[in-house]
């Protein structure tokens, strides 16, 4: 478990591993962020994955972490959906308002980076719409490139993709030739 400081307000907030109980919560926050935004919730569809949290992501390969404040609100979630064996799709990456330009958006998203090379990823996609545009920058800041899809969710209209780089190998101390 990670837990993410915040120092300019003096407030912790935790990362840690959503379990089903947190369904709810997890829901009411990626609705609320949808509806800010102009977007639909899809919850026969594509929100159906908040339904199983613990069998959609961390049961198939994948994980889900919700970031918490002290009292156990959630202001923030990520997801890794295990698409193949190489590939995981980048999910459900919302915030709170009042938890958006602290940089807990960039600590969100560089733990699920880590998360997935640890899981054994070599790729993360993620779809995406354009109003979202203080994301896009994230993503592309961190390296995302566009791309385009088989398919694309209802709601999306953009998609990008990151191949991750290998966990480099230990300095060695070997003597060169050996």
């Amino acid at each position: 478990m990670v837990t993410l400081v915040d120092m300019s307000h003096s407030r912790d907030v935790r990362l840690r591993p959503a379990v089903n109980a947190d369904a709810r919560a997890v829901r009411a926050l990626v609705f609320a962020v949808l509806e800010e935004y102009g977007l639909a919730a899809d919850p026969g569809g594509t929100d159906a994955d908040l339904d199983d949290i613990e069998a959609t992501y961390r049961a198939r390969g994948g994980s889900f972490h919700v970031l918490e404040e002290p009292g156990g609100r959630i202001v923030g979630c990520v997801g890794l959906f295990a698409v193949d064996a190489e590939t995981c799709e980048l999910r459900k990456m919302y915030l709170e308002p009042h938890a958006r330009g602290l940089g807990l958006g960039r600590r969100l998203l560089d733990a699920a980076l880590a998360d997935a090379k640890t899981l054994g990823f070599r790729r993360v996609v993620l779809e995406t719409a354009t109003v979202l545009t203080e994301a896009i920058a994230l993503y592309t800041r961190h390296g995302f490139e566009a791309y385009t899809p088989e398919h694309l969710s209802k709601r999306c209209n953009l998609a990008y993709a990151l191949e991750l780089k290998p966990a480099t190998a230990p300095f060695s101390h070997r003597p060169p030739g050996n």
